[in-house]
């Protein structure tokens, strides 16, 4: 009997201890209908790289862009915030916030934090991942203790609601045994010679698999997805708007794990993440493009107007870094003292290219514009 490409996780309720090891077996992966689907992807990807390296001020992406991926990414987990109270808390930063927009915050500071380790170390390793996690969850947790008997259950209410679908590996001395051969999967492209989207598809299952954290490993897995493209190379920035695809299509996402650690099947996983990364390349592709467009419509009005701004570039380019903007950013930045600021806020008002808000006896000027590209 012919031996199966993939083995399998035998039972659901038992710890997966003989999770694979990477890397996979290429006829799992070596499709027409994988490697066609993987050239549609490389090309939206590539094409969006293209754009946003171009672009002078990228925290006019980096900002706006992550908050979504962040707040989406949280949705998942269902943690829920508005765009408002988003982007009040993003705007004031201060010790009052608290509930869900801070875990969405949490989420984007660790998008960066790990950007950052990665800007410095050059490689993955296991701590990384930790560091993400830490980040996330703001803990000094780790690696799962020996003790946890962790499972993953159906959600929901339906008839399934409650059952275990998933009992990943168990032991400390295990997980960091698949999270060492992940890493190593990871850095060694000169031996494990794949595509680095594949690669990433099948980092993100097998890190999902490990689940090494007690919580958070969605978010982790999520954010280690964008901090890959960015480490090899194909983003200089971690802008890929990835989470939206997977809450529109969420079902497919589980189920497609699943499908890989129940029944082998490769072939929807790869897909489906090849899928989610054409999709969105796409969408932030159009989204860059609507937001360029409409800053420089904006600047180009402002410098026709007669009340004459001073230095608009600088006042246009504060705008378009976050939805909500207050005195104290123009302040801050050196642009203006506190009275021109508010001066110049107020007047953008009456021309309608923001709107005042006055939220627990706090001021704030919406960029209507942005907010509405963002929300689309």
């Amino acid at each position: 009997m012919q031996e199966p490409l993939y083995q399998i996780n035998p039972d659901r309720n038992y710890p997966w201890n003989d999770l694979p090891l990477l890397p996979i077996n290429e006829e799992l992966y070596q499709t027409t209908e994988i490697l066609t689907k993987l050239g549609d992807a490389k090309a939206a990807l590539a094409r969006l790289h293209g754009r946003s390296a171009i672009i002078p001020n990228q925290g006019l992406l980096i900002n706006s862009i992550s908050l979504q991926e962040a707040k989406i990414s949280s949705a998942i987990e269902n943690i829920f915030t508005t765009d408002d109270e988003l982007y009040k808390a993003f705007s004031d930063q201060n010790n009052e916030i608290s509930g869900a927009p801070i875990e969405v915050l949490r989420y984007r500071e660790a998008l960066w934090s790990g950007y950052n380790y990665l800007q410095k170390s050059r490689a993955f390793n296991q701590y990384y991942f930790i560091h993400v996690f830490q980040e996330i969850k703001q803990t000094k947790d780790g690696i799962r203790p020996d003790f946890l008997n962790t499972a993953i259950k159906q959600g929901g209410s339906g008839p399934h609601a409650g059952q275990v679908i998933y009992t990943p590996p168990k032991g400390v001395n295990i997980i960091k045994s698949r999270l060492e051969n992940l890493v190593t999967f990871l850095n060694d492209d000169e031996r494990f010679k794949i595509d680095h989207l594949l690669k990433m598809a099948i980092a993100h299952f097998q890190f999902e698999a490990i689940h090494p954290f007690r919580d958070g490993n969605g978010r982790t897995g999520r954010v280690f997805n964008i901090h890959y493209l960015t480490n090899k190379g194909l983003l200089d920035v971690p802008i890929l708007f990835l989470s939206r695809y997977v809450l529109d299509h969420k079902d497919d996402y589980y189920s497609g794990l699943m499908g890989v650690s129940q029944r082998g099947n490769w072939k929807d996983w790869l897909l489906f993440m090849m899928r989610a990364v054409e999709n969105t390349s796409n969408v932030t592709y159009h989204k860059i493009n609507e937001i360029v467009s409409v800053k420089d419509s904006i600047l180009d009005f402002v410098k026709k107007d007669k009340r004459q701004f001073r230095n608009p570039e600088g006042l246009i380019e504060i705008l378009f870094t976050q939805p909500f903007t207050k005195v104290k950013h123009l302040v801050e930045a050196g642009l203006y003292a506190e009275n021109t600021a508010r001066d110049y806020l107020n007047k953008l008002c009456e021309m309608q290219v923001l709107e005042k808000k006055e939220i627990g006896g706090h001021h704030y000027y919406l960029n209507l514009e942005l907010y509405r590209i963002l929300s689309e």
